[in-house]
């Protein structure tokens, strides 16, 4: 082959060049679109929330039951934004029995009905240490449910708005007298029967009944 020219030689050189130096400013333009990304927007994505430590409200339907025997656990409402307690006109107490009147030996079975009569939904401490059932005939008091009870707790429960919930577990008056020094005793002494009538009344989380449920001893 016949040999080039020295100008021939001097133009490859230039263009071996200039390849060289578009490379260069190829690589560098690339890393620069790596680091910077001119093409994503200033704003990142929202980073998830990280969780925090206030409590969720428990699921209560309607509201814990005032025995505290509901599966579902009970919000603080402390941790319970928006509800406040309840006040006397949020709640109607009652008390309820299994029957009206009652064969001898047969034991009446006392329970509670809470009612809201508020549009708002409220949180009362229901747990059985703020639970109080009183029997009275006339002015004597026959029996209280505090006299004797023994590892009475606190539940906070919320109580949704124009709901009526009842306690799960009765309590039961043993027909008997009772006294915190004689809880022991099995021969306190009994309610007369034959037809004697009685009262009972309620209060829980520091409300009481209005009324007194009427029963009859036989």
């Amino acid at each position: 082959m016949p040999r080039q020219s020295a100008a021939v030689y001097r133009r490859r050189r230039l263009a071996v060049i200039l390849v060289l130096i578009l490379v260069v400013v190829a690589v560098a333009g690339g890393v620069w679109l790596a680091v910077a990304q001119p093409w994503k927007t200033d704003a990142a994505p929202a980073a998830s929330a990280p969780p925090t430590d206030a409590a969720t409200p428990g699921a209560t339907d309607g509201a814990t039951d005032p025995d505290g025997t509901t599966d579902a656990p009970s919000p603080d409402p402390s941790s319970t934004p928006g509800i406040v307690a309840c006040e006397a006109g949020d709640v109607e107490v009652k008390a309820v029995t299994d029957a009206e009147t009652y064969a001898a030996g047969v034991l009446p079975k006392l329970s509670i009905t809470l009612t809201s009569t508020s549009d708002r939904d409220c949180t009362m401490d229901v747990g059985s240490a703020t639970q109080k059932f009183t029997v009275t005939s006339g002015k004597d008091v026959w029996w209280s449910s505090t006299d004797c009870q023994s590892e009475p707790s606190n539940q906070i429960a919320t109580l949704k708005a124009g709901t009526t919930v009842s306690t799960k577990t009765p309590v039961v008056w043993d027909r008997t007298r009772s006294d915190p020094k004689t809880c022991d005793q099995k021969n306190r002494a009994r309610a007369p029967g034959g037809g004697a009538s009685y009262h009972v009344a309620v209060s829980i989380g520091g409300f009481d009944s209005a009324t007194t449920k009427q029963i009859f001893l036989k």
